[in-house]
């Protein structure tokens, strides 16, 4: 893809985006209120500690920290945020349909929740189960350094299905104010060299259904990662703390090109959803066969196609829409987070957990010793580290199966996927992802992953 100044890092191919926005959010919310107390997670540790906050409601303690309309919690293991009683209803005309249809709603608006970073970008992500005829929206507000405010920008609708008299899942293009704007799924301030910043921001849920049914979205978690990583062209590399390899299955994207080219021109894109099929295989939470059942069965890795079809983001027109991809994980019962991370000894502690990790960076083919193809952005499933420290590197874009394993070098790896600022093959500066992940883990962890994602703010 074409990476965007905000250091969105996704995809292997070029993508264009198109350029529609869809309606606006069907209710109105007041201004971003005074700071209260949020049920966040405790802060990011180590290397990233000044520059990464991850913050996320759930629970009942979560949303009684919010304010709701509409909508009450379902008892039960999920605890999930629910539409108990809707308080109007709106029609939505769908951009990618073209068909404007009535949906009841309810809505929770979460606390201030003031971030230790002084953030230049953020990304929200979700939990949720949306059954047939559901579907939810999460907004941001942030409130800058000089004391005005953000508008709601629109951080994603989202649904699980593409059904009949479902939604077709979506980003939202062309919102800005000026200051900042929303490139996809991520929030990023337009001068992040200037001195303004966001010191504090507002999360807003809206669910939706068809009218007079019981249906609900039921909504576990919501969360979001500000960040503030600085500018820079290199990092230093982490001394190696631990030699282990995770038993993750491996899927290559290259053998499902051409199948399916409605999402994204076929396999040789879908990167991302490879690496999430990847990561949901090794914990068990991989589609059946039922659900696969739509897919050719001369088709080898179907889950692959499967989650190619239910990550697709039909503004982005692309599989690589980072939330998406955490909600896809999290509609296969798994929890799930896009977050940053601060160097590779971050990844040895999940991995040390049993805790796969997937990462996103963009290099040159000179810069990834054996990888044998450069990238503007590429998602990657992180598996373990040889004695050496190197990094075991599940790489979906490799010719078969068997070749997704691969060794990359410790020095180089941490370069390519840590830093925020690279140099493109004709000498012109461009955009790194600055440590983005995707982290998904069980319903039930254990005590030793527990510790490690708390030490994230994961927990």
């Amino acid at each position: 893809m074409t990476m965007h100044t905000s250091r969105r890092s996704v995809l292997a191919a070029a993508v264009a985006v198109a350029a529609a926005a869809g309606a606006g959010a069907a209710s109105a919310a007041p201004a971003l209120a005074a700071p209260a107390d949020t049920a966040a997670g405790p802060r990011m540790r180590g290397a990233a500690k000044s520059s990464v906050d991850n913050a996320f409601w759930s629970g009942p303690r979560g949303w009684r920290a919010g304010a709701g309309r509409g909508t009450g919690v379902a008892p039960g293991h999920t605890d999930g945020l629910v539409i108990a009683d809707p308080v109007g209803s709106t029609d939505y005309a769908d951009p990618h349909t073209n068909t404007t249809t009535t949906w009841e709603y309810a809505t929770w608006t979460g606390p201030v929740h003031r971030t230790p970073v002084a953030a230049t970008e953020i990304v929200a992500h979700w939990n949720a189960d949306t059954p047939a005829g559901t579907w939810l929206q999460v907004e941001l507000q942030g409130r800058y350094t000089d004391g005005t405010s953000t508008p709601w920008y629109v951080m994603g609708r989202w649904t699980a299905g593409d059904g009949d008299g479902d939604i077709r899942r979506t980003s939202v293009d062309g919102q800005a104010d000026g200051h900042s704007s929303i490139s996809t799924d991520t929030f990023a301030l337009d001068d992040e060299a200037g001195a303004l910043r966001v010191a504090a921001y507002q999360l807003r849920l809206t669910l939706y259904r068809k009218p007079g049914t019981r249906l609900t979205p039921v909504v576990r978690r919501l969360g979001a990662m500000a960040s503030a990583v600085p500018a820079r062209f290199t990092v230093p590399t982490s001394k190696p703390g631990l030699a282990r390899e995770l038993r993750v299955p491996a899927y290559s994207q290259d053998i499902h090109k051409g199948q399916y080219p409605q999402y994204d021109n076929g396999g040789e894109a879908w990167c991302s959803p490879t690496s999430s099929s990847m990561v949901l295989d090794y914990w068990g939470h991989g589609p059946t066969r039922a659900e696969l059942a739509w897919v050719d069965p001369s088709y080898a890795d179907p889950q692959v196609d499967n989650a190619a079809r239910f990550t697709y983001d039909y503004q982005y027109e692309g599989c690589g829409n980072w939330p998406f991809n955490a909600a896809y994980a999290a509609s296969r019962g798994l929890n799930a987070a896009v977050t940053r991370l601060g160097s590779l000894t971050d990844i040895e502690t999940l991995i040390g957990a049993g805790v796969p990790v997937i990462t996103s960076q963009s290099f040159l083919a000179s810069e990834l010793t054996g990888a044998g193809y450069g990238t503007s952005g590429h998602l990657m499933a992180i598996a373990g580290f040889t004695a050496d420290g190197d990094v075991i590197a599940h790489d979906p874009a490799s010719e078969d199966d068997a070749a997704v394993r691969n060794v990359y070098k410790r020095s180089e790896f941490e370069t390519i996927w840590l830093r925020t600022k690279r140099y493109t093959a004709t000498g012109s500066v461009a955009s790194g992802s600055g440590g983005i992940v995707y982290v998904y883990w069980p319903p039930r962890p254990t005590k030793a992953q527990e510790r490690a994602l708390r030490s994230f703010g994961l927990l």
